[in-house]
């Protein structure tokens, strides 16, 4: 199996390239390299976090907004306080990239995804507030959004890097010098913690809306 740094950082950039096609070459890559660390943070943000606690800043307390299943009126805003938004409107997302990707693709801009609260934390507010409808937190296409471009953020800068150092063009393998030369960028934390920094000033494209033909009949090719 071959793998070009050059073409993986150029799929980065490509508003086209769902993050979750882009993702095995990035693994495939990392192996080659034997970039240990960041093969298996490309696994884990693949297939998703099993522990909360192993989930990266990124993934973790994102901010939405808590809604109510009104049976006239549909899901509209929880009568909750600041103490009460503070407490129960953040969430983590553990899901792999597919799943969260997939979410964000078929959402409109300016919509959101909902997402039911646990059940203990909903019987606590909804006491709290005296209510026995069902409460979600709705968060935004952005947030997912951002959490994708963070992700591929980090892939790009990682390719920048290499490239740098002189790992270019198509490769079947990687002689033993030429991984030495690149060891010290097998930190995936390194990547992602300025990833989160700077994704709004780096060439990261939004994740597209699905097209009605799309949705349809699906993707061509």
């Amino acid at each position: 199996m071959s793998t070009s740094v050059n073409h993986l950082d150029e799929r980065t950039r490509d508003s086209a390239e769902l993050l979750e096609e882009i993702m095995p070459s990035a693994i495939t890559l990392a192996m080659m390299l034997r970039h240990r660390k960041m093969a298996a943070w490309l696994r884990t943000e693949f297939d998703g976090y099993q522990d909360v606690a192993a989930a990266p800043p990124y993934r973790r307390q994102l901010h939405g907004h808590i809604v109510a299943k009104s049976p006239q009126y549909g899901w509209i805003p929880a009568p909750v306080d600041d103490q009460q938004k503070e407490e129960f409107g953040y969430m983590d997302l553990l899901e792999g990239v597919k799943a969260l990707e997939k979410t964000c693709v078929s959402c409109k801009k300016g919509n959101g995804n909902r997402v039911l609260l646990e059940k203990d934390e909903m019987a606590v507010l909804q006491k709290q507030i005296n209510l026995t409808a069902e409460l979600a937190i709705n968060l935004s296409r952005e947030v997912y959004c951002r959490l994708l471009r963070t992700v591929r953020a980090a892939i790009y800068l990682w390719t920048q890097e290499l490239m740098a150092e002189g790992i270019a063009g198509e490769h079947n393998h990687y002689s033993p010098d030429e991984r030495a030369k690149v060891a010290h960028l097998d930190d995936p934390e390194k990547f992602w913690r300025r990833a989160m920094d700077e994704v709004d000033s780096l060439p990261i494209p939004d994740v597209r809306v699905t097209g009605f033909f799309e949705r349809v009949f699906g993707r061509a090719g």
